[in-house]
């Protein structure tokens, strides 16, 4: 049978027609994308291009200690590899945070994050290892001349290890001949002899450590993140200044790191501690915690700012605020109640004084002879926190203000609290403010800046940022206020200040009568 004749080569097909760009339009169709869209398609693809270099070069780094672990026998390898139910180390488990001098010499067996790795030639690779927030230690891996316990497979496969992979190790606790400055346990580091992954880290981080541990920069952009390099080669100082921050958006989509930065775990310390003082002051006064509904069927304080949702058949809202609750528990005969719970406010304002979700610190009680009551109970108990904070939680403060740069929060001392009224504190501005306000009226409120300008005398004169203001005139109060019986052209209202800015309001009528059970 004859064969059949050899088919043609196909003709190369036709190029493809360039798409129009800066939103021109291409002949018989619609405008082309927008200079905006190709700027992010471009960087994007720069971002994938990236990637894949750098997973790229790390197969590279697998593959070569791969074949040097087949070039000679590999005495360690029982010391090093993935962590299975069969691994166990017997050595003491310590805490970064507890490593004192009478650990030198002995092993210990600690869990930690791989901050950093690196190659120091091809017998020696150096590992910075993190536990919770910023606590950190160098580890150093060196080979052994008997290639037992340590062999050179087992540095180049530790210096090749991802970042932020989970280890477990055992090690030597030595001093170092000087101290390591970019680790917060200097005055230390750790001899590995054994190393198991626990949970290995990604080839590419969406977000690295520094970047994490630095501002938001940008919360609109879902373009804006951290730059290849800081997560390529790891991290040598996360208060380094020239470290550039990380969108919103790219803190959203990379949680975890977000989670990992010692910055935000330091804020998370600090706000479990504000609960824990709230609760500590006032259930030493009597007051006794109770649990509101965040799910209700009306909403709480009235108005338009509330998020509906559908609870069935029926209408539900997120509680605005547990007020209800508050006065349902008093009027069932409770004398003092707090709650603790989330808050949610559907207000579409960018302010900082505008929040969709937050914890709310609440408290009710009530009232025996005088509004006083309330001013001094909620005078204490913030007191309590502010003075608390500065107690518990002066590291954590400390390493907040690296990233966010703060003055020391003065606060009065105890017995010294300044109260004054709203007259006296015109009386200040008139006497020593800035010349703009030496002709303020006592019958008008405060304006904004007449408000920072009072909280930096009385910072200056009282050596505190923390102060009240009673006595509000009657016409910088709602006409439901409660006026002073001894002189109506004041109204039993209060504000508490902070530097100058108000952060609380007390002036219903309601806070000031005996209220009945009824």
């Amino acid at each position: 049978m004859a064969d059949a004749p050899a088919e043609q080569a196909a003709a190369p097909p036709p190029a493809e027609q360039a798409p129009a760009v800066s939103g021109e339009a291409v002949e018989g169709g619609e405008a082309g994308p927008s200079k905006k869209a190709l700027k992010k398609a471009e960087a994007k693809a720069k971002k994938e291009a990236e990637k894949a270099r750098r997973a790229a070069e790390h197969e590279a780094r697998q593959s070569a200690a791969k074949a040097a672990a087949g070039n000679t026998e590999d005495l360690a390898k029982d010391n090093y590899g993935d962590s299975t139910h069969l691994t166990k180390i017997d050595a003491e488990r310590v805490k970064l945070r507890n490593l004192s001098d009478e650990h030198l010499g002995k092993t210990i067996k600690l869990r930690a994050w791989i901050q950093n790795a690196r190659m120091q030639g091809a017998k020696m690779a150096f590992v910075e290892l993190r536990e919770e927030r910023d606590w950190a230690i160098q580890g150093v891996v060196a080979a052994s001349s008997e290639g037992t316990p340590v062999s050179k497979q087992m540095v180049k496969w530790i210096g090749s290890l991802n970042l932020e992979g989970y280890i477990l190790v055992e090690a030597k606790v030595v001093k170092p001949q000087e101290p390591v400055k970019s680790v917060k346990v200097s005055n230390y580091e750790l001899h590995i002899s054994k190393c198991y992954v626990i949970s290995p880290g990604p080839q590419v981080l969406g977000m690295g450590l520094a970047v994490a541990n630095r501002p938001v920069t940008n919360f609109d952009d879902e373009d804006a993140g951290g730059p290849v390099e800081e997560v390529k080669e790891g991290v040598d100082n996360l208060s380094l200044e020239n470290v550039p921050g990380a969108s919103m958006a790219t803190h959203l989509n990379n949680p975890v790191m977000h989670k990992r930065a010692p910055v935000q775990q330091a804020i998370a310390d600090v706000r479990l501690a504000v609960r824990k003082l709230f609760v500590e002051y006032l259930e030493a006064r009597d007051f006794v915690q109770f649990e509101a509904p965040c799910l209700i069927g009306a909403a709480s304080e009235g108005g338009s700012n509330v998020f509906g949702m559908p609870y069935f058949d029926k209408q539900a809202y997120l509680a605005q605020s547990p007020q209800f609750y508050k006065q349902y528990e008093i009027a069932g005969g409770r004398k003092r109640v707090l709650c603790i719970g989330p808050v949610f406010r559907a207000e579409n304002s960018n302010t900082p004084r505008h929040m969709t979700e937050f914890t709310g610190l609440d408290l009710e009680m009530e009232i025996e002879d005088h509004y006083h009551e309330v001013r001094d109970m909620l005078e204490g108990v913030l007191l309590h926190i502010f003075r608390g904070l500065q107690e518990r939680c002066a590291e954590q403060i400390a390493l907040v203000r690296t990233v966010y740069p703060s003055e020391d929060f003065l606060l009065p001392k105890p017995g010294k609290e300044v109260r004054l009224t709203f007259a006296e504190g015109q009386a200040l501005l008139r006497a020593e403010g800035p010349e703009e306000y030496r002709n303020v009226s006592d019958e008008e409120d405060m304006s904004t800046p007449q408000e920072k300008a009072l909280g930096a005398l009385i910072r200056e004169k009282y050596s505190t940022d923390f102060y009240v203001l009673d006595k509000f005139p009657e016409g910088a109060r709602p006409f439901y206020a409660l006026e002073d019986p001894e002189n109506p052209k004041v109204t039993n209202a209060f504000d508490f200040f902070m530097r100058g800015q108000e952060i609380l309001s007390v002036w219903h009528p309601l806070l000031y009568r005996l209220s009945s059970r009824d």
